[in-house]
């Protein structure tokens, strides 16, 4: 909605001849220049993944109350048609009243944004962690991580520029985003992926045009640069890869850590076992992932037109009201999926993952339909959230579609080669995507049938609009 984002930041300070110069002759890192980002990657790495676990504890909490404790109490089924829409319809109001009324507004528009943006002002930080924790709690269809980032980035950036006032602009998001990453996947592969992408585009988080050194500079380097605001970048930092990414590999092991050692996730589905590769799971592979993409694509290709109808609508141009009404949707959206289509989906694909033979070809159908459908509902609408792990469920109960059409399908390949399709479509993060489609498996050796399948599908899916609008409404490419 027009009005729901705070005011734009300033427009970053472009670089002079002597910075540019100075960054581009500075030394490649060295021990002594890298040693220094030990401790502010460690405790950012720690912050971060303390606040994605504070935020889903209180949204578990919350949920207990919302879809057991209140129904229990009340006489109401649990998970019965009237509480699903009452619930999520509730949930879409109190949302919308926090969006508008609280300072900040809770962001800009989330269908603008993305996993990692420039920091936004700190000042939107509290309202953005209540319209997430109420949207995980109340039971729409989007995970925490593009809000948890950008809380954790907003944060960062903050307190780093006001401690360390010399330190490159840069390394403060480029911490932060990888401490969040690190600590919601449990492990700092995903992230060192996902930055490794932002370093090969020429750009990182929260860099602005122009901008000077990257995350893997020392304190003392890079000075005289811009804000940070923004893609882009401008002259990078010697040395390799893994002197850029020195630290905020720190920070996504620290987060990684933290997560595992406080709430113990896996992303393990418990499939069944992965038997080897054949020439028949080779020919699956081949459809199944490309498939997966087309209908993922179906999906952005839609997201513009429902944005622009909660936009259009004299009824539907603010806050209360298109998030209410998008509430009201999703609540249809459960009724008709059923309790699994609700919520982020990373518990719920582990219900369907474990009894692969639970639920007809349709029923797997439905719920894939259903959540897609909720996924672009919410997005579009003003909820705050992420669309890794309802995308993630959609695409393993599409997996588990083919399964069921084709027994010869093993569940495991179809459910990982599905979930590569869907999260290419929807995120067009590469590397991202065929981690997370691997470690569903937790089987090695499907590795070099996923790089295979991951072809057809990218095909299908580089240089075509993505799940992000630009601010008139048009999607980003």
């Amino acid at each position: 909605m027009a009005h729901d984002g705070p005011p734009a930041a300033p427009p970053p300070v472009p670089p002079s001849g002597p910075a540019v110069a100075s960054s581009a002759s500075s030394p490649a890192p060295s021990a002594r220049t890298l040693l220094p980002l030990v401790v502010p990657s460690l405790a950012v790495g720690v912050a971060s993944a303390l606040v994605l676990l504070g935020v889903s504890a209180v949204a578990d909490r919350l949920e207990h109350v919302l879809w057991q404790s209140l129904p229990d109490a009340l006489g109401i089924g649990r998970y019965s048609a009237l509480w699903v829409i009452v619930t999520l319809t509730a949930t879409g109001l109190a949302v919308g009243i926090v969006v508008r009324l609280v300072p900040g507004h809770a962001g800009p528009d989330p269908a603008t944004t993305g996993l990692i943006d420039a920091p936004l002002p700190a000042r939107v930080v509290p309202g953005l962690l209540l319209v997430t924790g109420l949207a995980l709690a109340g039971g729409v269809s989007l995970g925490p991580e593009n809000p948890i980032t950008a809380v954790n980035i907003a944060l960062v950036y903050w307190l780093g520029r006001r401690a360390a006032p010399r330190a490159p602009v840069a390394l403060w998001p480029a911490l932060a985003a990888a401490g969040t990453i690190g600590a919601l996947f449990g492990t700092p592969v995903a992230a060192a992926l996902i930055l490794s992408e932002s370093l090969a585009a020429g750009q990182g988080p929260g860099q602005g045009p122009g901008q000077g050194p990257g995350p893997g500079q020392g304190p003392s380097q890079g000075q005289g640069q811009g804000q940070g605001q923004g893609p882009g970048s401008g002259p990078g930092p010697r040395g390799s890869l893994w002197d850029k990414l020195f630290g905020p590999l720190i920070a996504a092991g620290a987060g990684g850590l933290t997560t595992v050692l406080v709430s113990h996730p896996t992303f393990d589905l418990g499939l069944p076992p992965y038997p080897g590769t054949g020439w028949g799971d080779l020919a699956a592979a081949l459809v199944i992932a490309p498939v997966a993409a087309a209908l993922g694509m179906a999906v952005v290709y839609a997201f513009p037109h429902v944005h622009a109808l909660f936009r259009s609508l004299p009824l539907l141009r603010h806050p209360v009201p298109a998030l209410t009404a998008g509430g009201l949707v999703l609540g249809l959206l459960g009724t008709l999926g059923g309790q699994l289509t609700l919520f982020k989906g990373l518990a719920e694909v582990k219900t369907l993952a474990a009894d692969p033979e639970g639920w007809s070809a349709g029923s797997f159908a439905l719920m894939t339909v259903v959540k897609l459908a909720a996924l672009t509902t919410a997005a579009a609408c003003g909820f705050r959230g992420g669309r890794i792990f309802p995308a993630v469920f959609a695409g393993a109960a599409l997996g588990l579609c083919a399964h069921a059409l084709v027994p010869a399908v093993q569940p495991s390949l179809g459910v990982v080669c599905a979930v590569l399709g869907v999260l290419l479509a929807i995120t067009r993060h590469g590397w991202l995507s065929l981690f997370t489609a691997a470690v569903l498996a937790a089987d090695t050796t499907i590795l070099p049938l996923l790089c295979v399948a991951a072809l057809p599908a990218w095909l299908l899916v580089t240089g075509r609009p993505q799940m992000r609008l630009h601010e008139d409404g048009t999607p980003a490419r």
